[in-house]
């Protein structure tokens, strides 16, 4: 079969599948939580801590409040305990319960130190080479399966074939993933008042292979010594998870038409005077400058 052959009969296949699992447009009862990584797929790994851990305990944190304040929408964990879980299992959990909608939680990680700050994102194609390696990272867990080579069919998010199916799946669905992220973006930077790496677009195996509005939202950097001490806090985590609940309602409200409340945020974790800054030492990017809840910091040249 030549290539444009492959790239037709994807085509019709990815048409399908969106069509099949086409949800309801006003509604939002089902929505599938996906604590990134988990088991023997760690995620980023930090000075103190495992992504995968991170992950799980905001997924179960926001988990709980949609259920206690929203019981009529079902919740669905991908993972609610440290098990591994592969990437294309959390996509078929999600289409087998033909969910209204899919977030995936992580935590982000670079070689530069100096990296910092939240962002989200939904499925497209990538724009920068940023969003590129942030892809590659998120999708590396497929390597760590057994039979991976069976389960994604010779995936690769940068081929010809894969930009096809991911126009397909913005003209679907895009719409509604960019406003759920669009507003997941803004309760994480106003609660948390973390540097504001935008909404963007990137090709996730993750996201590719459900058939809903999708999002991944990546928390902070582990690498970054500052941010890890502050995702390790559980007071941050019950903010992380009050700032996608508060998204998540806003987002069911527009849909919807409802008028259900959003919830209080506290007071954000113990932070550092001001006039005593934290110094991340040599980073490659030092204009990115940022001041978390005044735990001020400042970069050596």
């Amino acid at each position: 079969m030549n290539r444009k052959n492959v790239i037709l009969l994807l085509t019709i296949i990815t048409f399908f599948n969106l069509t099949l699992f086409s949800q309801s447009k006003d509604k939002v009862n089902k929505v599938v939580i996906d604590a990134g990584h988990g088991g023997t797929m760690p995620g980023c790994v930090g000075k103190k801590s495992k992504e995968k851990d991170i992950t799980l305990a905001v997924a179960l944190k926001f988990g709980k409040l949609i259920e206690k304040n929203c019981p009529e929408v079902k919740v669905i964990y991908t993972r609610k305990t440290d098990v591994t879980v592969e990437v294309f299992r959390r996509a078929e959990i999600a289409n087998d319960h033909k969910a209204d909608l899919f977030i995936s939680i992580h935590c982000n990680a670079s070689e530069n130190r100096g990296a910092h700050g939240v962002e989200t994102f939904v499925m497209g194609l990538q724009k920068s080479e940023a969003s590129i390696a942030i892809a590659k990272k998120e999708n590396a867990d497929i390597l760590l399966e057994k039979n991976y080579k069976e389960n994604y069919g010779g995936f690769d998010p940068n081929s010809a074939e894969a930009s096809v199916i991911f126009s397909l799946y913005s003209t679907a669905y895009l719409k509604n993933s960019a406003i759920l992220a669009s507003k997941v973006q803004n309760h994480l930077l106003k609660n948390t008042q973390l540097a504001d790496r935008k909404v963007q677009q990137a090709g996730f195996w993750v996201l590719y292979k459900v058939a809903m509005p999708s999002i991944l939202v990546e928390l902070g950097f582990l690498s970054n010594k500052i941010e890890e001490e502050f995702l390790i806090k559980e007071s941050t985590q019950d903010i992380m998870a009050i700032s996608l609940y508060n998204a998540f309602i806003e987002y069911k409200n527009q849909i919807e038409g409802t008028k259900y409340p959003l919830l209080f945020v506290p007071n954000p974790p113990d932070k550092e005077p001001e006039k005593s800054p934290i110094v991340i030492e040599n980073p490659k990017e030092p204009q990115y400058l940022h001041t978390i809840r005044g735990m001020g910091y400042k970069f050596i040249q």
